[in-house]
C-alpha cells in the first residue's frame, strides 16, 4: 500500500493486489436464468391445480378422451409457463444490457510512471486515479494532491455538493463536479461503501397482492372441485350401479367414476387463466416501455395498480432535477434585460463553468445554471487579476479584474452579501446608499419560501470584504415537470396516498408540495427528518395518513417509513435513484427506479422509469389497475362456463345426458375459451377512469359479490338452457328428425360455443351496452370474429371428424337466438343490480 503517488504500481503489483484484495467487480445476485424462472411459473397456485389434476390423468388414461384432455391440460400448463418465462427473461436481458452499457466506463490511472485508461472493473487496490469533472468515482479511496467537489446524493440522498482536499475519502459512485485531484484506492469492489449496500438488498420481496389473491382463489375453486367431483362421483354410481342393482363390473364402474370426477375437477378450474394473466402482463408490459417504463418483474405492473401509497422522491422526479436562472433582478429589484460589464463579469467572469460542445460543463450545478443564462463563456474583454473560489465556509466566489483599474466581483449566499454591503446600484447605474436591507431581505424570503434559490451580487474597489456595492439578484429553481401537475392529481384521485420525500428545507419543501397539491388541507403533516426519528413507531403509524412531506430526510428514513406502511397492511410504491435509496426499493411492494439512477438502485427496482418522470408512474398504476379488471373478466367468463359445464356433468347421467359433445368438439371448445379467449380478455383497454376508483386492500378477493353473483346466474341459465335445448320437445320439434339427433347436437354443439361468445360480451364490462370500448380492443373484436366463422364452417363442413351436418336457416337462427338469450338474462340482472345500488365494478 505504499504506493508512489507518481510512479503507481507497476504490473506484478496489480497482479498481487488484485490476487490479495480483489478486483473491482460488484458479486452481482444469482442470475436470472430459464430454468429458474420456468421453475417460477409452475409455482402458480392455479398451475399446481392443474399439475396435480395432470398426474391423476396421466394415471387414468383409459381412452381417447382421457387422452385428449390430458394433452389440453399440458398445453395450457406449458403456454402460460412459456410465454411467461420469454416475456420476463427478455425483460431481465434488456435490463442487463441498460446495465452493461452504464458500467463502461474508462478510468484514467498511472502505472509504471505512465499514464493508462483502464476499465473501471480492472481498477485494484493501490491504484492511483486521476479524477476530474465530470467523472464517477471508480472505487473508494483517498485524495493524495488536488481538490474536488463531490455530488454524493447517490450514497447519502444529500443533494448539496461536498468538498474534499488531501486525505479525504470518496467513495464509488459519487461524481465530480468540479476541480481535480489524484486519488489512491483504499477499496475495490464488494468491500467499497457502493458494493457493501449491493450486497445487502439480496433479500427476497414480500409475495405480491396477485400471488395472494391466486392463492386465495385457487381454495376457493379447488373446494368447489373437490365437492363437484363428490358429487359427480355419487352421481354416476347411483346412476350406473346402485338403482340398476348390478354390481358385477363394479370395479370398472369405480374407475370410470373416478376419471369422471378428475374430469369435473379440470373443468372447475379455469385452465386458461394462468396464461391469461401471464399474457396480460406481457402485452401490457410492451405498452409501458412505449410510455418509458420498463418492467423487470411481469408481477410489478398489477402491484402498481394496488398500491395504496406511493413514496416519491422530489429531485428529478417531480421536478426536472436541474436548476434554472428563472429571473435576475438589480439592485432595486427592476428585471435586469441587459448583461452589462458589471453584470457579465459578476456572472461570466465569477464562474468556473464553462461551454464544451454547445453543453456546460464543470464547476458547480449553480454555476452551470448561471452560465446557461448567460449562454457565453467569453473572458477576452478583462484581464483575471485573482480568483477565489466558492467554498462551503466562506459562502461566496469572487474574482478580480482590471475593470476600472481593479475591482472584485462577489457573488453567494444572499444573507452574507447583502449584509456586507453599505452601497447599492440602482437602476440607471448610480451608486446609492443603502438604507432598506431589511425591506430587500424580506423580499427574497418570499421567494425562497416559493422554493427558489437566491444568488447575491456585489463588487468592490477595495481589497476588503466589506462596504460592499450590492448591484442585484439572480433567483434559480429547479422547475416543476409539467407533467407533475396532472400525474399527482391522477395519481391522488385514485386513492393514492403521495409522500413526497426530500433533502430540502422545509420552506423550499412546503412550497412544491403545495404548488403539486400534495398538500391540500389544514389536516396535512410536514416534518423533518429530525422530527420523525424522534417520534415512536405508534406515533408515525397514528399520524401516516396526514404525513405529506418528510423533509432533511436521511437514507434510512426511507426504509423505515415502507416498513411501517406495510406493518399498516398498505400496499406500498417506491421512488429511488441513489444507492442509499436500495434498501427501501427492495422492501418497498413495488420499487420504482430511476433511468438515470444508479445500478443498485435499477438492480433492487421491480420497475425502471427511463424517463424519471412521475407520470410514467401514473401510468404504471393505471396498467397495474387494467390487469386486474382484466383478470376478473376473464374469471368471471370462465367460471361462468365451467359452472355450466360441471352442473350438467352432475345433473347429466340422472337425465340421460352423458356426452353431448365429442371429443374433437370438447378440443375446440377448450381452444375458445381458454386460447382465444384469453388474448381476446387481454387485451382489454386502460380506462381513465380506473383512476378514479379507490385502490383494492390488499386482501381483497378476485371474485367479489358482483362477479359470483354474474356467474351463478349466468352459469345456471347456461346449464338450464343446455337442458331445455336437448331434452325438450319443443326443440325437437324445430330440428330434423334423425335417429342419430345429429341434427340437434349439431344445433348444440354450436350453441355451446355461441352461448361462450355471447358470454364473453356479457364478462368484458359491468355496462348495460355490452360494446362500450369495443372498438379500443381490436384484438376481441377479431378473435371472436375468427372463432363465429370457423364454427359456421364446421357446422356446415366439419362432416363426421365433428359430427355435424349442415343446418336449415331456420334452425341455425334459432340456435343464435336461444344463445343470445343469454345476453337479455344478463342484461336484466344488471339492471336488478343497478336498482338494489350493488356494487357494478370488476
Amino acid at each position: 500500500m505504499n504506493t508512489n503517488k507518481i510512479n503507481g504500481l507497476n504490473e506484478e503489483e496489480v497482479i498481487k493486489n488484485r490476487k490479495a484484495f480483489g478486483d473491482n467487480k460488484l458479486t452481482n445476485k444469482k442470475k436470472v436464468t430459464i430454468f429458474s424462472l420456468i421453475l417460477e411459473s409452475l409455482n402458480d397456485p392455479i398451475v399446481k391445480i392443474l399439475l396435480i389434476a395432470l398426474a391423476v390423468k396421466v394415471l387414468l388414461i383409459f381412452n381417447k378422451n382421457d387422452l385428449f384432455e390430458t394433452l389440453g391440460i399440458a398445453i395450457a400448463v406449458f403456454l402460460a409457463s412459456f410465454i411467461s418465462v420469454i416475456s420476463e427473461y427478455g425483460s431481465e436481458k434488456a435490463f442487463e444490457k441498460l446495465n452493461e452499457e452504464n458500467n463502461m466506463i474508462d478510468v484514467k490511472v498511472i502505472r509504471n510512471n505512465k499514464r493508462k485508461i483502464i476499465s473501471i472493473d480492472d481498477v485494484v487496490v493501490g491504484d492511483i486515479v486521476l479524477i476530474e469533472s465530470g467523472d464517477k468515482i471508480p472505487a473508494d479511496g483517498i485524495i493524495v494532491d488536488g481538490e474536488l467537489y463531490v455530488d454524493e446524493s447517490s450514497l447519502t440522498g444529500e443533494s448539496k455538493e461536498k468538498y474534499k482536499s488531501f486525505n479525504d475519502i470518496v467513495y464509488r459512485g459519487s461524481v465530480v463536479t468540479s476541480k481535480h485531484a489524484i486519488i489512491k484506492i483504499n477499496n475495490v469492489g464488494d468491500k467499497t461503501f457502493y458494493g457493501k449496500v449491493a450486497s445487502e438488498i439480496q433479500e427476497e420481496k414480500t409475495e405480491s397482492p396477485l400471488k395472494l389473491r391466486l392463492r386465495n382463489l385457487a381454495k376457493i375453486i379447488s373446494i368447489f372441485g373437490y365437492i363437484s367431483a363428490i358429487l359427480v362421483f355419487i352421481s354416476y354410481i347411483l346412476n350406473a350401479v346402485i338403482i340398476p342393482n348390478d354390481y358385477s363390473n363394479i370395479l370398472s364402474h369405480i374407475l370410470y367414476a373416478l376419471t369422471l370426477s378428475v374430469a369435473v375437477v379440470v373443468m372447475a378450474v379455469p385452465e386458461g387463466l394462468p396464461m391469461m394473466i401471464t399474457l396480460v402482463l406481457s402485452s401490457n408490459m410492451k405498452r409501458l416501455l412505449k410510455r418509458n417504463v420498463l418492467v423487470r418483474k411481469l408481477v410489478g405492473i398489477e402491484t402498481s395498480g394496488s398500491l395504496n401509497i406511493l413514496f416519491t422522491d422530489k429531485t428529478g422526479t417531480l421536478t426536472e432535477g436541474k436548476l434554472k436562472v428563472i429571473d435576475f433582478l438589480d439592485a432595486s429589484l427592476n428585471k435586469v434585460n441587459d448583461l452589462n460589464d458589471i453584470y457579465y463579469q459578476s456572472l461570466v467572469y465569477n464562474n468556473d463553468s464553462f461551454y464544451i460542445n454547445n453543453e456546460v460543463t464543470g464547476s458547480n450545478t449553480t454555476d452551470r445554471a448561471i452560465l446557461e443564462y448567460c449562454k457565453t463563456d467569453s473572458k477576452d474583454k478583462y484581464k483575471i487579476l485573482r480568483k477565489e473560489e466558492f467554498s462551503s465556509e466562506i459562502k461566496y466566489s469572487s474574482v478580480t479584474t482590471n475593470y476600472n483599474n481593479k475591482t472584485t466581483f462577489y457573488k453567494g449566499a444572499y444573507e452574507l452579501i447583502v449584509d456586507k454591503c453599505s452601497m447599492y446600484l440602482n437602476s440607471n447605474m448610480e451608486e446609492k446608499v443603502l438604507l432598506e436591507k431589511e425591506k430587500i431581505l424580506e423580499f427574497i424570503k418570499s421567494r425562497t419560501s416559493n422554493g427558489q434559490r437566491v444568488i447575491a451580487l456585489a463588487y468592490s474597489n477595495s481589497n476588503k470584504f466589506d462596504k460592499l456595492v450590492l448591484t442585484g439578484f439572480i433567483f434559480l429553481k429547479d422547475n416543476i415537470r409539467k407533467e407533475a401537475y396532472d400525474a399527482i392529481n391522477d395519481i391522488k384521485s385514485s386513492g393514492i396516498n403521495v409522500v413526497m420525500i426530500t433533502g430540502d428545507a422545509k420552506d423550499t419543501a412546503c412550497s412544491i408540495a403545495r404548488e403539486l397539491k400534495i398538500i391540500d388541507n389544514e389536516n396535512d403533516i410536514v416534518i423533518t427528518s429530525e422530527e420523525f426519528n424522534k417520534m415512536s413507531d405508534n406515533d408515525v403509524l397514528r399520524k401516516l395518513n396526514n404525513i405529506k412531506v418528510l423533509c432533511r430526510s436521511l437514507p434510512q428514513d426511507k426504509n423505515r417509513l415502507v416498513k411501517l406502511a406495510q406493518m399498516k397492511g398498505l400496499i406500498v410504491g417506491m421512488t429511488g435513484d441513489g444507492i442509499n435509496d436500495a434498501p427501501a426499493l427492495r422492501h418497498a411492494d413495488v420499487g420504482f427506479a430511476m433511468g438515470s439512477g444508479s445500478e443498485v438502485a435499477k438492480e433492487t427496482s421491480d420497475i425502471i422509469i427511463l424517463d424519471n418522470n412521475i407520470s410514467s408512474i401514473s401510468w404504471a398504476i393505471l396498467y397495474g389497475r387494467t390487469i386486474f379488471k382484466n383478470i376478473r373478466k376473464f374469471v368471471t367468463f370462465q367460471l361462468s362456463v365451467n359452472l355450466c359445464a360441471v352442473l350438467l356433468s352432475i345433473i347429466g347421467p340422472f337425465i340421460g345426458v352423458l356426452s353431448p359433445i365429442t371429443v374433437i368438439q370438447v378440443l375446440w371448445v377448450n381452444m375458445v375459451m381458454d386460447t382465444f379467449s384469453g388474448l381476446a380478455f387481454s387485451f382489454e383497454p386502460a380506462l381513465k377512469e380506473y383512476m378514479k376508483e379507490p385502490p383494492k386492500p390488499k386482501d381483497e378477493k378476485i371474485i367479489n359479490s358482483y362477479m359470483l353473483n354474474q356467474i351463478i346466474v349466468d352459469g345456471i341459465y347456461g346449464t338450464f338452457l343446455c337442458i331445455f335445448f336437448l331434452k325438450s320437445t319443443f326443440t325437437k320439434s324445430i330440428y330434423s328428425f334423425d335417429l342419430t339427433d345429429k341434427y340437434l347436437l349439431t344445433a348444440f354443439f354450436g350453441l355451446f360455443i355461441f352461448l361462450d361468445i355471447f358470454l364473453a360480451f356479457n364478462s368484458r364490462t359491468h355496462r348495460l351496452n355490452i360494446l362500450s370500448n369495443l372498438l379500443k380492443n381490436k384484438i376481441f373484436l377479431i378473435m371472436f370474429a375468427f372463432i363465429t366463422i370457423v364454427q359456421i364452417i364446421l357446422i356446415y363442413y366439419g362432416g363426421e371428424l365433428f359430427r355435424t351436418t349442415g343446418l336449415t336457416l331456420i334452425e341455425f337462427e334459432i340456435m343464435i337466438l336461444f344463445a343470445f338469450s343469454i345476453v337479455i338474462v344478463d342484461i336484466i340482472r344488471k339492471i336488478i343490480l343497478k336498482k338494489k345500488n350493488i356494487e357494478r365494478n370488476f
